[in-house]
């Protein structure tokens, strides 16, 4: 691509960004993005062909970076506590920006598991962090780390897919959803701790 081209289609990209966020991905329309990004509707469907590809690929590029950053984190020489707390914080502060990146996740683990995979760099990841080698060592005797890490993330994401019916069942608001997510930023690491052996 051109610079021109690589202008054009990160303004798309930027305003179809900042419209999923506001508006969610069904309620958006390729016509909204293009109004959003100031371009015709043409040029949004000649960069990215449709909303799903629009959608797709500025999921995938941000889980990427948030995947890099995990990297960056959970490699460095902060204690195992503090990267527990990081991570749980930081994946907090991603989902309360692109709360329909759950849903997507689950869609693409679905249906495109290996390519997913391969994007995302998964294996490198447990392969080479030092926070799985400190988890490895940190797991009750016959317990696999991943069973552990699934839970981390689990506690952290199923709230903001059940969200829907959490607020139905309980009547609570987007606010009052933010302050619940508040209180498991700090919840989260001490449940997941608990799940530890006790370090000698």
């Amino acid at each position: 691509m051109s610079e021109k081209d690589l202008d054009t289609a990160g303004k798309i990209k930027e305003a179809a960004s900042q419209l999923f966020i506001e508006k969610g991905f069904g309620r958006t329309t390729t016509r909204d993005i293009a109004t959003e990004a100031g371009v015709n509707l043409a040029l949004v469907n000649y960069y990215f062909r449709s909303k799903d590809e629009l959608f797709s690929t500025i999921m995938t590029e941000t889980v990427q970076g948030f995947i890099w950053q995990l990297r960056v984190l959970l490699n460095d020489d902060k204690t195992f506590e503090e990267k527990v707390e990081l991570v749980v914080s930081n994946y907090i502060d991603l989902l309360k920006t692109r709360p329909d990146l759950p849903i997507f996740m689950l869609s693409e683990i679905r249906n495109h598991p290996e390519e997913m995979a391969a994007k995302l760099g998964i294996d490198k990841l447990m392969h080479e962090i030092k926070f799985f080698q400190e988890l490895a060592q940190r797991c009750p005797e016959g317990v696999h780390p991943i069973h552990l890490f699934m839970n981390l993330l689990s506690m952290t994401v199923f709230p903001f897919i059940g969200k829907p019916v959490i607020s139905a069942a309980t009547g609570m608001n987007d606010e009052a959803f933010m302050m619940m997510m508040e209180q498991r930023r700090t919840l989260i690491p001490q449940w997941f701790m608990s799940m530890l052996k006790p370090q000698e």
